[in-house]
C-alpha cells in the first residue's frame, strides 16, 4: 500500500504523465524529449530521474546520449487506466503525439540527411549548364496534365512555369495589382490555360473538389489564419488530390514583419503537421529542405499531404 500511494503521488504531476505517454510509445533521448515537449533539460531530467527511481522507466547509454523508455514491468494493470485518462484529458497530449511523429520522421529520414549534406555544395565547383534554374525547368516538364491552384501566387512566376505543362492553372492573390500584372503577362505569353483570380487564400474563389494539386509557395506565413487556408485547400481539392507547401521554418527575425509583410515568423514542423491533420489530410510529410547561407539563415519547409 505505501508503494501504491507513492506511485499515485508521483503520477499526479501532468508533466510526468506526458513523459510516460511519450516513452510508452518510443525510446527517446533527453534532447529528443526536449524537442517534443519544448521544456528545459533540467526540468525534464528531474522528472525522468523520479520516474526511473520509482521503476516506471528504464534507461541506457549510447555514446554521449542517455535513452529512456517505459519499463516493461512499470505499474502493472493499475497504470493502464491512468494513462488512458491522461491521454484523453491532458490538453497537450495530442500536440505531443504530433510532435513525436515529426521527430520520428526526422530520425528515420535518411534521404533528408543526404540532401542536407548536399545542400550548399551544388554550384560551388563550376560545371557548364549546371544550375538550379536549369534543373527547375527540367522538373517542370515532368508535371502531368493537372488542374493546379497556386494560392497566394503574387505576380505568378511559378504559375506561368506550371502552365507550360498543366491542364489548367488558377492563380489566386489578394492584390489587385498583382492579379492585373499576372493576367497581362499570361496574355502576353499566350497562356490560355492560366487564369488569375482576385481572392483570399483563406477562402479562394474556386469551386469545391475541382483541383488536382494545390500549392502554397511562401504564401502561408502571410495568412492571418493559416489553418483556415489549409482547410480551404482541402475543400477545393478533388478526392486523392495533393497539397504542397513551401514556407519558412519558424525563426526569430522580427524585421520580416516590416520588410516582407510577414504575419507569421514561419512555422514549426509540428504546427504545420497539426494544421494538415486538423484539415483532414493524410499521408502527411513535413521536413526542412534548405537553409540559406547568409544571415538570418532562413530555412525552408516542404510539406505534402493527400486528400
Amino acid at each position: 500500500m505505501p508503494s501504491l500511494i507513492k506511485s499515485l503521488a508521483l503520477l499526479a504531476d501532468e508533466t510526468r504523465l506526458r513523459l510516460l505517454l511519450l516513452l510508452r510509445a518510443e525510446e527517446l533521448s533527453v534532447a529528443e524529449i526536449q524537442e517534443v515537449l519544448g521544456m528545459g533539460q533540467s526540468r525534464i531530467s528531474n522528472h525522468l530521474a523520479q520516474l526511473r527511481q520509482a521503476g516506471f522507466l528504464e534507461d541506457r547509454r549510447a555514446g554521449k546520449n542517455i535513452y529512456y523508455v517505459m519499463a516493461k514491468t512499470a505499474g502493472g494493470p493499475e497504470l493502464a487506466p491512468i494513462l488512458a485518462a491522461a491521454e484523453s484529458e491532458i490538453a497537450d497530449a495530442a500536440r505531443d503525439r504530433t510532435a513525436l511523429q515529426v521527430l520520428l520522421n526526422k530520425r528515420n529520414d535518411r534521404a533528408r540527411e543526404y540532401f542536407n549534406q548536399l545542400a550548399g555544395k551544388f554550384g560551388r565547383a563550376y560545371c557548364p549548364g549546371r544550375t538550379w534554374d536549369g534543373v527547375a525547368h527540367l522538373l517542370f516538364t515532368l508535371i502531368p496534365e493537372l488542374t493546379i491552384a497556386d494560392l497566394g501566387a503574387g505576380e505568378g512566376t511559378l504559375a506561368q512555369l506550371l502552365a507550360k505543362r498543366a491542364k489548367k492553372v488558377i492563380a489566386v492573390d489578394s492584390s489587385e495589382k498583382m492579379v492585373e500584372f499576372g493576367s497581362n503577362l499570361a496574355k502576353k505569353h499566350g497562356f490560355a490555360n492560366l487564369e488569375y483570380r482576385l481572392g483570399d487564400i483563406e477562402d479562394p474563389p474556386i469551386l469545391a473538389a475541382t483541383v488536382d494539386l494545390a500549392l502554397f509557395s511562401q504564401a502561408l506565413h502571410h495568412a492571418a489564419r493559416p489553418e483556415r487556408a489549409i482547410a480551404a485547400a482541402h475543400r477545393i481539392l478533388k478526392p486523392g488530390g495533393k497539397l504542397a507547401i513551401l514556407d519558412l521554418l519558424q525563426h526569430q527575425f522580427e524585421e520580416a514583419r516590416e520588410l516582407y509583410a510577414d504575419h507569421w515568423l514561419g512555422f514549426s514542423e509540428a504546427d504545420l503537421h497539426r494544421f494538415l491533420e486538423g484539415a483532414g489530410f493524410r499521408e502527411i510529410d513535413v521536413r526542412a529542405v534548405a537553409r540559406e547561407p547568409q544571415p538570418p539563415h532562413f530555412q525552408v519547409l516542404l510539406a505534402t499531404a493527400l486528400k
